[in-house]
């Protein structure tokens, strides 16, 4: 008995054991966010590599400006040095001076034809006056210290310095227009995503419940089969129309996590976050997306359409093609500056490091006139090729307000099409469902075929597929009738 009992407790605690390890090796279910249209816009915008390189571009823009504004100051710069001399072509020359000569020294108390012949002395080898001391040249010394401080100032340049600063604000512009742009077509690339991935959603339940529908018609007429009131061609039918449906669902289900995926990437989401979508294409009134209601509204309203800023940015590239026509112009004028140098340079009289007493200066001022006489056709070549790049910016403005316009007349005529065809499909899925509740119930009592049962079903399929998609479609035409004024041409 007590055998038994010990085993039993064995086996219970191995039980045990085991469930405590399945719960604790068993992955944690993950977390379900419920994710709104203006969420995974701002998720988007907060976290897009396409943002952040519009962003890099505009702090790109601004440097270029500083730098040309820079051009107007004065350039001022420090410069330090110094110089260990291991040999020098002078040394040569000082060595064949031969030794110093002695100084002068007159002993008083000498007698006259000593100090006398003293004086003859220092007077052959240079003794007497002021002399001069050839150590301390500059020539081939073995420590030498710089200090410099320059200074230059533009003073004309033919108008190449107003052009290039012109041109790198222009630039600024041109950024700060690519950003908005930017901004605007990742928000309906974001958007069409979003309901990208709520469009499959729907489009899985349906086609999971037209095959729930399928095998439920198949159960039925089996039954009906097996207790002798239908044939076995019904049978067949009702076994044939289930199968069809199951590649059906496998098909919707993989369109669906490519949606995700889709949305996932935009988001800066992991691929396996599980994202519930916050919104109802089945609603009976749509209203537009929330994010997008007050731009509908003015793109709609009486008033002049805003300029596109696709629009902006081609009539910016243009100035800044003039301006590079200006630059290159100003290449073959004259420039002048004026500059100035201040240097303390310091030559050691005794031990490694120069004593204040040391340094000694240089100052000098002066003006540069540079004027290029022959380049060789560069620059001939730089104007030709920077009119080319301008008339390239006026044919693509141009161009670009043609296909503004169209595009314009696109979007509002889509939108009117995408709101007609949704009103259409108002009631087609109740009288769909409805025709279908009909057609099951004359199958079940044996007053129909499995044909009719079919064709019904599939016209229900249709009539929700329709209107999912209508309702889809709604939405992206007024996202885009919105964002129009910001969106680059042809988004």
């Amino acid at each position: 008995m007590m055998a038994i009992t010990n085993e039993f407790i064995r086996r219970a605690c191995l039980v045990g054991a085991f469930a405590a390890w399945t719960l604790t090796a068993a992955p944690a279910a993950a977390q379900t966010t419920r994710l709104t249209l203006a969420e995974a816009i701002r998720l988007a915008t907060e976290h897009g590599e396409a943002l952040e390189i519009a962003r890099a571009g505009e702090s790109r823009a601004d440097a270029d400006v500083t730098r040309a504004r820079s051009l107007r100051l004065p350039q001022i710069s420090l410069l330090g040095g110094y110089t260990r001399t291991l040999a020098s072509e002078f040394s040569i020359a000082l060595d064949d001076l031969g030794p110093p000569c002695p100084p002068l020294s007159v002993d008083p108390s000498a007698p006259i034809s000593d100090r006398v012949g003293e004086i003859e002395r220092a007077a052959n080898c240079g003794a007497i006056g002021p002399g001069f001391n050839f150590g301390d040249l500059p020539f081939g010394q073995r420590n030498t210290y710089q200090m410099t401080l320059s200074f230059s100032q533009a003073i004309y340049s033919g108008g190449r310095i107003s052009a290039q600063q012109r041109q790198a604000e222009l630039s600024q512009r041109l950024a700060a227009l690519g950003m908005t742009s930017t901004e605007a077509a990742l928000t309906l690339d974001v958007t069409r995503a979003f309901y990208d991935a709520a469009l499959a959603d729907r489009l899985v339940a349906i086609a999971e419940s037209v095959a729930a529908q399928a095998t439920a018609a198949f159960d039925q007429t089996r039954v009906s089969f097996e207790a002798g009131r239908q044939p076995e061609f019904e049978l067949l039918r009702a076994q044939v129309a289930r199968d069809n449906e199951r590649p059906a669902v496998i098909r919707r289900r993989a369109e669906r996590d490519v949606a995700y995926l889709r949305l996932r990437q935009l988001l800066e989401l992991p691929a396996d976050a599980v994202i519930e979508l916050d919104v109802d294409l089945d609603a009976a009134s749509l209203a537009a997306p929330a994010p997008f209601a007050a731009l509908l509204e003015r793109a709609r309203g009486a008033g002049p359409a805003p300029d596109r800023a696709s629009l902006q940015e081609a009539a910016t590239l243009v100035a800044v093609r003039d301006a590079a026509v200006t630059v290159a112009r100003a290449e073959r004028l004259p420039s002048i500056n004026i500059s100035s140098t201040l240097g303390r340079v310091g030559y050691p009289s005794d031990g490694f490091f120069p004593a204040p007493g040391d340094f000694r200066t240089n100052w000098s001022v002066g003006a540069t006139v540079a004027m290029p006489l022959f380049e060789g056709g560069r620059l001939k070549a730089n104007e030709l090729s920077a009119r080319a790049d301008l008339a390239e910016a006026e044919a693509r403005l141009r161009q670009a307000r043609e296909l503004a316009d169209f595009d314009a007349a696109t979007a509002r005529q889509d939108l009117i099409a995408a709101e007609a065809v949704w009103a259409a499909s108002a009631g087609t899925v109740q009288q769909a469902e409805r025709a279908y509740q009909i057609a099951e119930l004359r199958n079940r009592e044996g007053l129909s075929t499995q044909l009719e049962l079919s064709d019904a079903r599939l016209a229900l399929q249709v009539a929700q597929t329709t209107r999912a998609s209508a309702a889809r479609d709604l939405q992206l035409a007024r996202a885009r009738v919105a964002l129009l004024p910001n969106l680059p041409v042809g988004q």
